[in-house]
């Protein structure tokens, strides 16, 4: 089992970003959790951010069979961040081998990204995965196409490895692909 973190945390917020707290999601959460990714990444709604993957893909994103896994896993935790009560972002954190934290799930409420919340919370997942999770790297995988977002993260200190693997296509679990040139690109970052 993954190690609690002591308590919820509240995050100071600079100005003009609304004030989160986070905390360790549970199985009451799958509901909420599967409508923010999807969100966050496909359909119309989707479109209202800027994390938007629906030129690319289309489907679903996640499911609450996906979401369950991560929060049954031994070495897995979903950390959220809300803001009166409400969802606003989420992130899959899971301890791998050799001191490595794989980060994924990454989401944002739509039509409050580009405030500085996703910033926050990809801090907050640092913290936990250096020092609830014991993790001396973090590693992730984004999609090749998504250039503006690879920027994003190389702002906050992420290296591309040139390290590719192939996209899923033909399991609609992660999506229907519109084009056929997808890969996934690892991103790592020492913490």
């Amino acid at each position: 089992m993954v190690p609690q973190d002591a308590s919820t945390r509240a995050q100071e917020s600079p100005a003009g970003l609304i004030p989160v707290s986070f905390r360790q999601a549970g199985s009451a959460d799958i509901p909420a959790l599967v409508a923010l990714i999807e969100s966050a990444y496909r359909g119309d709604e989707s479109r209202q951010g800027w994390t938007t993957e629906a030129d690319l893909l289309e489907g679903r994103r996640t499911d609450p069979d996906g979401v369950a896994a991560v929060l049954d896993g031994a070495d897995s935790v979903m950390w959220t961040a809300e803001h009166d009560g409400a969802l606003m972002g989420c992130c899959q954190l899971e301890r791998r081998a050799d001191s490595v934290v794989y980060f994924g799930m990454f989401a944002i409420r739509p039509g409050h990204q580009g405030g500085g919340l996703g910033r926050t919370l990809l801090t907050e997942a640092e913290r936990v995965a250096a020092n609830v999770l014991g993790g001396k790297w973090m590693h992730m995988t984004v999609i090749n196409a998504r250039e503006e977002l690879i920027a994003w993260y190389e702002r906050r200190g992420y290296r591309r490895t040139g390290v590719m693997s192939p996209f899923p296509y033909g399991d609609d679990r992660f999506g229907v692909p519109l084009r056929d040139d997808l890969e996934f690109e690892l991103l790592t970052k020492e913490l």
